[in-house]
C-alpha cells in the first residue's frame, strides 16, 4: 500500500552572512490517508519550515517529496498550481493570514475564483455558505470583515478557505496556538470531525504536547532541524525514549498538585543551526551526553517496534 505523502531525507538550508542555516536537516517520514502526524518541538526547531517545504512554499535543498505516488520535489510552478487543489495549509495567526479588506464570503470564495470552479455569483455563494456551515460559522457573517470577528471565528474562516478546493492533505501550522483554551478545544474537535467527514490527512505542527496527544496518530519530535523521535501517538507518552522528549513531557502542566513529578530542567547552550559541527545537536544540553555524542551524528534507529530514536545512548538510558 502506497503512502499519501512520503518525505525522504528532506533538507532545507537558508543562506546567511555567516553560512548555511540548517532549518530542516535530513527528515524522513510517511503519512497515510485519513492520518494525522503531529510535529512538536521548541520554537525555531524547523517545524513550520518543514511544512512549508513539503507544500512547495520553500524549495527543498535536498531530498525528495512524494505525493500520491508522484515525485513533486522539483515539479514546475504550473504543476504545483494544480497540486494546490490537493494540498492546503491552515496558518497559525487567524488574523494576519486574512486580508482585512476582504469579507468572509470573498475570502472563502477566493480559491474557487482562482481555479475557475464557479463563474456565476449565485453558485459561488451557495458553495461559500456550504463551507461556512461545514466549519460551524454562521451564514450571517458572510459580509463581515475579519476585524469584526473573534479569533475562533477567524480561524474557522481559514479552515473553510483551506477546504474550498476539497484537498486531501492539509498542513496545520499551529492552528490553535493563538486562541483561548476553550476555543482551542472547539477548533480541535472541529478538525477531527472534518477529518472523518472529508477523509483528510493532517501534518499538525504545534509546540503543545497536550494538543498533539489529543489529535495525532503518530508524533514526530524535532530538535534544531532534525528528527530525534518518531512513534505512534500513544506509544510516545507510554515509552518516552529520547532525553529531549522526556524533558518536553516533564514540562506539561498537570491539574493535580499532589501528584509527584520530576521536571527536567535543560541547561547548557543551544547549538548554532548555522553550519553545525558533527555530533548530536542536543548533546550540550543533555545529561547523558558522552564524548561520542559530540563527534558523530546519531542515526535514527528503530529501538522498539515502530518507535524510532536518534540517540547514541538510548538503550543505556532506558535499560533496553
Amino acid at each position: 500500500m502506497s503512502h499519501l505523502l512520503e518525505v525522504k531525507n528532506l533538507k532545507k538550508y537558508f543562506k546567511t552572512a555567516n553560512g548555511a542555516l540548517h532549518a530542516v536537516d535530513d527528515v524522513t517520514f510517511t503519512l497515510d490517508e485519513n492520518e494525522t502526524l503531529g510535529v512538536v518541538g521548541e520554537s525555531g526547531c524547523g517545524k513550520s519550515t518543514l511544512g512549508r517545504t513539503v507544500l512547495g512554499l520553500h524549495d527543498a535543498t535536498e531530498g525528495e517529496i512524494w505525493f500520491d505516488g508522484e515525485n513533486i520535489t522539483n515539479v514546475s510552478k504550473a504543476k504545483f498550481h494544480e497540486l494546490r487543489k490537493e494540498m492546503q495549509i491552515i496558518f497559525q495567526d487567524p488574523y494576519a493570514s486574512l486580508n482585512p479588506r476582504m469579507t468572509v464570503g470573498d475570502t472563502i470564495a477566493e480559491p474557487l475564483q482562482i481555479y475557475g470552479m464557479f463563474t456565476e455569483g449565485n453558485d459561488r455563494d451557495v458553495r461559500v455558505k456550504e463551507l461556512m456551515d461545514l466549519v460551524g460559522l454562521d451564514q450571517r457573517f458572510i459580509n463581515s470583515y475579519p476585524h469584526e470577528l473573534d479569533g475562533g471565528r477567524r480561524q474557522r474562516i481559514g479552515i473553510a478557505r483551506a477546504l474550498a478546493l476539497e484537498p486531501r492533505f492539509i498542513v496545520c501550522d499551529e492552528p490553535v496556538s493563538a486562541l483561548d483554551v476553550s476555543i482551542q478545544a472547539q477548533i480541535l474537535n472541529l478538525m477531527q470531525d472534518l477529518q472523518e467527514k472529508q477523509n483528510l490527512s493532517y501534518l499538525f505542527i504545534t509546540h503543545n504536547l497536550s494538543v498533539v496527544k489529543h489529535i495525532s496518530d503518530k508524533i514526530m519530535v524535532m530538535y534544531l532541524g532534525q528528527m530525534v523521535e518518531l512513534s505512534d501517538g500513544k506509544e510516545l507518552f507510554v515509552s518516552t525514549l529520547h532525553p529531549y522528549t522526556k524533558a518536553l513531557l516533564s514540562a506539561i502542566p498537570r491539574a493535580s498538585i499532589h501528584q509527584n513529578r520530576q521536571r527536567i530542567i535543560l541547561k547548557g547552550e543551544l547549538t548554532s543551526p548555522i553550519n553545525p559541527k558533527p555530533g548530536c545537536r542536543f548533546a550540550p544540553r543533555c545529561n547523558y551526553a558522552t564524548p561520542a555524542c559530540f563527534e558523530k551524528n546519531p542515526a535514527l534507529e528503530e529501538v522498539l517496534p515502530n518507535h524510532f530514536v536518534a540517540c547514541h545512548n538510548v538503550k543505556e538510558i532506558n535499560g533496553l
